[in-house]
């Protein structure tokens, strides 16, 4: 069967990838880095993040369903393998025969682990996010009593600012590390690792910036980028003044335009929100976005580039923090919305 060219491209960059682990794993101090690859690693390709990270010395990943573990067990040790989001009664006998780490939020689950034979698992604490997690009259009860509880885990709710809400977590979850006997614990994201060594505590678990996100400022020193996108010219036109572009025509030509329309939309993760507030760039010339992004193309006025014609390729601005910035939509949201259509590739 004949492989089709796709007319966009995701360009992911594997050495900045493996130096964005490694600077988070020497900013966690005498903590070690493990690494958040829930949701296809942020959409960048679970298979080859894990991969390379495990190469450059990460033990320990975190995924949020069954069939995310199972997807990467044949990469690494089952057991460096923790499933974030629970564990249900119909899914125990595979859980166990899989081998990957569960992680405990009620104690409906501790108590039908212990039923089934217990074993070593991790157990969420909620320290104030108020999602997943045992609260402390759990822990008071007995919930942990019988379990070979691994680590103590608890999540930062606004790490990413500076807010009482940050000391208050710490506070909280150091009162549970003092109640459980845990072999190792853990708090800090991404943006929990710029708090500083009282929340690194034995591991840290970041996320958005080891695929090149600024969870805080300062991090763009250190931090890489990871993920650029380049899209196809389809087709090239003049447009006269007075021209409307795109749906519902919320764009019209001032003076004559040179037309640009590219093999990309909101059906690749490139939101609407994009729509006449986005770039792209060849050779250091910018190429705005005109008119409304659609579901497959997007509009761009070429009068920067006289030169370009159908069929060369375009560089599209997805700068995390810019682009942030431009629609309103978060880091980790510009991520995980990436498509499947784009031809992913490493470098």
């Amino acid at each position: 069967m004949t492989d089709f060219e796709p007319p966009l491209r995701l360009h992911l960059d594997g050495e900045a990838l493996v130096s964005n682990w490694r600077a988070l794993d020497a900013h966690s101090g005498a903590a070690r880095a493990g690494a958040a690859v829930k949701a296809n690693a942020y959409g960048l390709g679970v298979r080859e993040v894990v991969a390379r990270l495990r190469d450059a010395g990460c033990r320990d990943f975190f995924v949020a369903h069954w069939g995310e573990a199972q997807a990467i067990a044949d990469l690494v040790s089952p057991s460096w393998i923790s499933v974030l989001n629970g564990l249900a009664q119909s899914d125990l006998a595979a859980a166990r025969a899989l081998g990957a780490t569960p992680v405990l939020n009620t104690p409906e689950q501790l108590a039908n682990w212990r039923n089934a034979g217990g074993g070593r698992c991790h157990v969420m604490f909620d320290s104030g996010i108020n999602r997943l997690g045992l609260v402390p009259q759990h822990i008071a009860d007995g919930a942990l009593d019988g379990v070979e509880v691994d680590m103590l885990m608890s999540h930062l709710a606004s790490a990413d600012t500076d807010v009482a809400q940050n000391s208050a977590q710490l506070n909280m979850f150091s009162q549970a590390v003092s109640a459980t006997n845990a072999q190792r614990f853990s708090l800090a994201n991404s943006a929990g690792i710029m708090l500083g060594a009282d929340y690194h505590f034995d591991l840290t678990r970041p996320g958005i910036s080891l695929y090149g996100g600024i969870a805080r400022a300062g991090m763009e020193e250190w931090i890489r980028p990871v993920v650029r996108l380049s899209a196809r010219l389809l087709q090239v036109r003049n447009l006269p003044a007075g021209a409307m572009v795109g749906y519902n025509a919320t764009y019209v030509c001032s003076k004559e335009t040179r037309l640009g329309t590219i093999s990309i939309g909101y059906a690749d993760g490139y939101l609407r929100a994009f729509s006449s507030k986005g770039m792209a760039w060849v050779d250091g010339r910018a190429l705005p976005v005109i008119g409304r992004v659609s579901m497959d193309l997007v509009t761009l006025d070429l009068d920067a580039a006289p030169d370009l014609r159908e069929g060369d390729w375009v560089d599209v601005e997805y700068d995390l923090v810019t682009a942030a910035g431009l629609t309103g939509l978060s880091q980790y949201e510009l991520l995980t919305n990436l498509g499947s259509r784009f031809a992913r590739i490493w470098s």
